[in-house]
């Protein structure tokens, strides 16, 4: 991992996590010094993110505070165009979740924000190493979308009808 992507997935990491993450416990995740971490930190500031140092740990003090949740239906092969219109438009998925009959919700963590998060979750799934939460519940699932605006969000809406990856409503 060079630091371009160690700074990628110290983002990821700081937000996707519930609670705050020390230096401590970044350079663990990421195998590098505690003092390697406090320089991307000043770097990733400088770069215009609101990281913000805690007593407890880094978080993210994100600015983009509209969420919808999409109930969306399409093919494996589909995945990649789905993800790439959200991100394309301007949100991030954050997760992606089922509603299954015996288990009730299951849910995982996405954090998908650009056309190479959307590369690197498509390639984890083609790979062998996973296969789509989708596919338990017959390729209906939901996103959780954040976007810097509700008119952004409506575009993606728009978009996600267009191409018929909006799951109707019953």
């Amino acid at each position: 991992m060079n630091a371009v992507e160690r700074r990628e997935e110290i983002i990821r990491l700081i937000t996707t996590n519930d609670e705050p993450l020390s230096g401590s416990a970044l350079a663990k995740k990421l195998n590098v010094s505690r003092q390697v971490i406090v320089q991307d930190i000043a770097l990733l500031k400088a770069a215009g993110n609101e990281i913000l140092s805690t007593n407890r740990g880094y978080i993210l003090n994100d600015t983009a505070s509209c969420t919808r949740v999409f109930k969306v239906y399409h093919t494996n092969e589909q995945t990649e165009d789905e993800l790439t219109t959200i991100v394309d438009i301007g949100g991030t998925v954050l997760d992606v979740f089922v509603w299954h009959r015996v288990y009730g919700k299951i849910e995982a963590k996405l954090n998908i924000s650009s056309r190479r998060n959307v590369r690197q979750c498509i390639d984890g799934l083609v790979s062998g190493k996973s296969t789509p939460l989708m596919n338990i519940t017959s390729g209906y699932h939901y996103h959780t979308v954040k976007a810097d605006s509700e008119e952004t969000l409506d575009l993606i809406e728009k978009a996600l009808e267009e191409k018929h990856y909006l799951a109707p409503e019953i």
